[in-house]
């Protein structure tokens, strides 16, 4: 657990990534105003986590998992983004999967030449023998 609140603050240049995202070209936001983003997501992040914990606890279960934490945000009255979340949770299994599907490709390719050069190595020194 964390030693300072402060040590549960998101870094300022995440929050401030975000915040640019979300505003239009041209608009700015001040210091004042970043910092009280940046607690208010803190604060939001270990509410969600709490009642996560707590439906994990449910189930028996000390890891909490992407079910648990999708259906804290219904019981806490933001159901409104629980089909956004789905699909950007899918999104991202299926970007890993695919990462993962190509480094498994890769290293494979990889063994291949690698034995391809060791059959050309044999059958070069087999004809020399």
């Amino acid at each position: 657990m964390a030693e300072r609140l402060e040590d549960l603050n998101l870094p300022n240049a995440v929050i401030t990534r975000i915040i640019k995202e979300a505003l239009p070209d041209g608009v700015t936001i001040g210091k004042d105003a970043r910092t009280a983003v940046a607690k208010a997501s803190s604060i939001f992040i270990l509410y969600l986590t709490s009642s996560a914990n707590i439906i994990a606890k449910k189930a028996n279960r000390k890891t909490i998992s992407s079910t648990d934490v999708i259906q804290a945000m219904a019981d806490i009255d933001f159901e409104q983004f629980v089909d956004p979340l789905q699909e950007s949770l899918e999104n991202f299994k299926r970007t890993q999967k695919e990462k993962k599907d190509a480094t498994t490709k890769k290293k494979q390719n990889k063994k291949d030449e690698d034995e391809v050069i060791e059959d050309d190595d044999t059958g070069k020194e087999n004809a020399t023998l």
